[in-house]
């Protein structure tokens, strides 16, 4: 070897070891680490709001990302952030583009913030991703395509948001999926068949779109799948039959479509596993599964709203642990007296909070047992059927109960006493009825109550003084019963009054009282048909969220008072069939709210000054 090839050689040997350490200083500069981490997670903050005291304040340039909150990182010599969990933090704002680059993210949890925006496309190159959860917050905008690149995605929760999306016909490829959850939002089109090819797929929840279509024949071989979801859109056809076999499904929900069909009769054989089986609103037909009663670990059987017949199946007695159990609105039979005796079997299903029978055609008396349902029924609904009898006093001992609905049936015999009992009642329902004496005292214990219906019956007596006990009253509809005496005065100071003061169709007498000026926020007074006289008091200016005033078929006296032009808000006003004397106040054309007015039977001296008027539906002034 000549020396000037020695001599290069040597140089060589110096020269490339200061070469690699150059080129490998600038390669790492150019390859993602926990530098372009940091750097990717303060742009993220970037586009969040600042309002202080801010969350994410440990998160600043002088510090390691693996301490800030939220942010996690793997245990390896070259830490890289492999998680960010953000849930619940009052987060708003934007997401960041910048959230791509950090590329060895493994979950990204941001759900129950306000964040808005859309879903950036980058989403995409976090091809590590296994869980991806932004649901509960305000996010718009498509699903992005790239988001079938995340093939590692184990879950996917983007629920309630405000997502406007079809979803991506080619789902499938993301082939390790075992959660999708898109409900809540306003995802559109159909379910593409292709979600069938995911074999890994345990829950899918669609619940709340716009979902149209049928559902895919496909589904049928998710033979992994516990939950499927698809309440609340527009979908169409029948149930395929291949779903029935999905012997793993907890829940199974298709309530609020448009799905049509019998059910199978061994359905609950060849689901053995199911808790929920919710198919309301739809337009099933056929007969209420006699299976389903042999599912002894079912908590909720909701088939409400369809057009299911025949009678309701024996063995209700095997569901100790059923918390819901719902078929009103449908075409179900019973007959007799014992006609509803099939709800003493539901006496062993202690965890009973809601049943509805109403709306069918069942006929019979109700049980005594009835008191020995569940102490934690509190909702119980039971109108519109062909119930006949009394009222059984053991109602009483439901102490549970906020809603009691035994509306539109043919009960006759009074009020048990014992009904006071429910102290935890916030809505009585008894309309329609055949009940008759007078109001309980006992009645006065109910101040939790919200809105009580008693319309439509045989009821005597006076309203209780008492009634103005209830405190949170919204709604009170006493009306078309046999009800003698003044207004309670104590019942015009309920201010929580918003819906209805409804006493019309009694023998009610007397002249409103001044206080009926306390009802700012009811928005229907409707007095109608009694024997009530004398002018009508001034303070009545003073309702001022008042809607609709009926005072028709009385004896009211004197002037129509100019102050009720100062009730903007009046759009109904019927004063005829009174003895309303003198001209027509002329500042009632300053109702502009104002849509039918009758003044027609009284003793005005002129006619109605119609200048301006021709909105309103005047009748037989």
């Amino acid at each position: 070897m000549g020396f000037y090839s020695q001599l290069v050689s040597h140089f060589a040997l110096l020269i490339i070891p200061i070469l690699i350490r150059f080129l490998s200083f600038h390669v790492e500069s150019f390859t993602p680490n926990i530098i372009t981490d940091k750097e990717a997670l303060i742009s993220f903050k970037s586009q969040l709001s600042n309002d202080p005291p801010h969350p994410l304040s440990s998160w600043d340039q002088n510090s390691s990302p693996c301490n800030w909150t939220g942010v996690f990182c793997n245990n390896l010599h070259d830490k890289r952030v492999v998680a960010l969990n953000l849930s619940g933090l009052g987060l708003s704002g934007h997401i960041s583009a910048y959230i791509g680059n950090i590329s060895f993210l493994h979950s990204l949890q941001l759900q129950n913030n306000q964040l808005t925006g859309v879903i950036p496309d980058q989403i995409g190159n976090l091809f590590r991703l296994r869980v991806l959860n932004m649901s509960s917050n305000r996010i718009e905008g498509i699903l992005p395509s790239t988001i079938t690149y995340l093939t590692e995605l184990h879950v996917l929760d983007l629920s309630s948001n405000n997502i406007i999306s079809r979803i991506p016909r080619d789902i499938d490829l993301l082939t390790k999926l075992q959660v999708l959850k898109l409900g809540k939002n306003n995802v559109y089109g159909t379910i593409p068949p292709s979600l069938g090819n995911i074999s890994t797929l345990t829950n899918i929840s669609f619940g709340t779109n716009t979902l149209s279509g049928k559902i895919p024949i496909d589904l049928g071989r998710l033979t992994n799948l516990v939950e499927l979801d698809l309440t609340i859109n527009n979908l169409t056809g029948t149930v395929p039959p291949s779903l029935y076999n999905l012997s793993s499904l907890i829940n199974f929900a298709l309530a609020a479509n448009d799905l049509w069909g019998e059910f199978p009769e061994d359905v609950g054989d060849r689901l053995p596993k199911l808790l929920v089986f919710n198919m309301c609103f739809n337009r099933f037909t056929g007969r209420i599964p006699g299976s389903l009663h042999n599912l002894t670990n079912i908590r909720v059987i909701r088939m409400a709203h369809n057009l299911l017949n025949g009678t309701v199946p024996p063995g209700l007695g095997n569901l100790p642990f059923l918390q819901m159990y719902n078929i009103g609105f449908n075409k179900i039979v019973s007959s007799g007296d014992r006609g509803l005796e099939f709800l003493n079997a539901l006496t062993n299903s202690t965890r009973l909070h809601l049943l509805a029978i109403d709306g069918n055609q069942l006929e019979g008396v109700i049980p005594e047992k009835i008191g020995n349902l569940s102490k934690v029924l509190s909702i119980l609904y039971m109108g519109q059927n062909k119930i006949y009898g009394t009222i059984p006093a053991s109602i009483g001992q439901l102490s549970g109960l906020r809603l009691l609905n035994l509306s539109f049936n043919s009960i006759s015999g009074g009020i048990p006493s014992e009904l006071g009992k429910l102290q935890e009642l916030q809505e009585l329902n008894l309309a329609g009825n055949q009940i008759s004496g007078s109001i309980p005292k006992s009645s006065s214990s109910l101040r939790k109550l919200i809105r009580i219906d008693l319309s439509g019956n045989e009821i005597s007596g006076k309203i209780p003084v008492s009634f103005g006990n209830f405190e949170n009253l919204l709604s009170m509809d006493l009306s078309n019963n046999k009800l003698k005496g003044t207004i309670p005065k104590e019942i015009l100071h309920l201010s929580t009054l918003s819906s209805a003061l409804n006493l019309s169709r009694n023998f009610l007498s007397g002249s409103l009282p001044d206080e009926i000026g306390r009802l700012v926020s009811v928005t229907t007074m409707d007095f109608s048909d009694n024997h009530f006289s004398g002018k009508l008091p001034s303070s009545i200016k003073y309702c001022l969220s008042l809607e609709n005033l009926f005072l028709a078929r009385n004896m009211f006296s004197g002037s129509i008072p100019q102050i009720l032009a100062q009730v903007r808000g009046l759009v109904n006003l019927d004063l005829s069939s009174n003895n309303f004397s003198g001209i027509i106040p002329v500042e009632l054309r300053n109702l502009k709210a104002l849509q039918f007015l009758n003044l027609s039977y009284n003793d005005l001296e002129e006619k109605f000054p119609v200048v301006g008027f021709s909105r309103i539906f005047l009748l037989s002034i």
